[in-house]
């Protein structure tokens, strides 16, 4: 373990002090990396929870970190554990940026040492064995209920060509944003946050990506008559659900149940996969919904839950501060709005707020592994 001595001096004293005084196990930690960020231990104790407040470090210093794990605590046979600085974007990697295996202890007293290298940072690096398999399902992929084509992409897990299994799908407008390097205001990264999930064994999914119409996004993502005029998103989500979907399910081995169906989308795109959830909920179980438009329609009718059969329906919700001065007010009103219909408690939203988020691709790339983790990878108690 490299250290500069001022480090390794502090760290000893540390320890000595400890090891005088308590009789329970504790974590000693010192990392290059340091920022204001708090560390976290999430491990086989806590189902893995990365911002657990009960196993928060104390920050004695620039640098080094201790936590006592609590005279009541129930030791697995195995303590298995990482650090993180409070979420799988921002876990610990070694020198060279690969993921580190579980720390293991088995021991229940004493003062272990360890050390962190460096800091994943929104979900980044990457390592390219993992990325997804781009596929251009075509350039002109019909759609009827418009008159028009459009191009349309699918990200295949990376081993899907030598793997049986199949996969949850996730529907996602703007597909020029997505992963195009080139793209004029950046892009998502999908694909490389896709690798980063799958590389933890998480984040197999299917994506389909679809262009949006250019000069005719805000038509053809526009619901109904509302304050932009009347729009063809009514057909454009029939497109969705009665003439994409059935062709990807047969196309591609997916699971077509809507448990395992999403879509989403940011802004008008948001709106639309909102809409898109209320229309067809009996087929859309997930919806992916960022810095959504909802000033187009302040009093969007939300039919879908008033089914005689609820339906469990995750809905991950993401708004940014620096956005509007109304995008954050709008979002939680829409959360609450959602909650006080939610008579049969099968309906689960989480709401993300980032206080300093702008209306741009930056900040929906960060949040877009957070969301695919949330919806198609936790417990609805999570």
């Amino acid at each position: 373990m490299k250290e500069t001595p001022v480090s390794v001096q502090k760290t000893n004293k540390l320890v000595q002090s400890i090891s005088l005084v308590e009789p329970h196990l504790n974590l000693v930690l010192t990392t290059d990396e340091d920022d204001d960020r708090p560390v976290y231990i999430a491990g086989n104790f806590n189902h893995w929870v990365t911002r657990d407040q009960k196993f928060l470090m104390d920050r004695v210093a620039h640098g080094l970190y201790h936590f006592t794990f609590p005279a009541d605590f129930l030791y697995p046979d195995e303590l298995l554990y990482k650090f993180t600085r409070g979420d799988w974007s921002e876990v610990e990697i070694d020198q060279y940026g690969n993921r580190t295996e579980n720390r293991l202890c088995i021991d229940h007293q004493g003062v272990r040492s360890e050390h962190v290298y460096k800091w994943r940072h929104n979900w980044l690096p990457y390592k390219s064995k993992f990325l997804p398999k781009v596929h251009l399902i075509s350039d002109e992929f019909e759609i009827p209920q418009l008159n028009k084509t459009r191009r349309v992409w699918a990200l295949l897990p990376h081993d899907y060509d030598t793997a049986t299994e199949s996969y949850p799908v996730l529907y996602l407008q703007d597909a020029q944003n997505l992963f195009n390097e080139n793209a004029q205001y950046g892009n998502w990264e999908i694909d490389k946050k896709l690798a980063v999930l799958s590389e933890y064994n998480i984040g197999k999914i299917i994506v389909v990506a679809i262009e949006h119409a250019e000069k005719e996004r805000v038509i053809e993502y526009n619901v109904g008559a509302t304050v932009l005029g009347q729009g063809q998103g009514k057909q454009y989500i029939r497109f969705l659900s009665d003439t994409l979907k059935p062709f990807i399910d047969a196309q591609f081995r997916t699971k077509p149940q809507r448990e395992f169906t999403g879509i989403g989308g940011s802004s008008m795109g948001g709106l639309v996969s909102i809409f898109s959830g209320i229309m067809y909920p009996e087929v859309f179980g997930l919806l992916m919904i960022f810095s959504p438009s909802l000033w187009v329609v302040p009093k969007i009718k939300l039919s879908f839950l008033d089914l005689e059969e609820p339906k469990d329906t995750r809905i991950y919700l993401y708004a940014g501060g620096d956005e509007s001065a109304t995008m954050v007010d709008h979002v939680q009103h829409f959360k609450k709005r959602l909650l006080k219909k939610n008579f049969a408690n099968q309906l689960h939203v989480r709401l993300s707020i980032n206080e300093e988020g702008k209306h741009n691709e930056i900040y929906w790339s960060d949040e877009f592994p957070k969301a695919i983790e949330w919806l198609f990878f936790s417990t609805k108690e999570d």
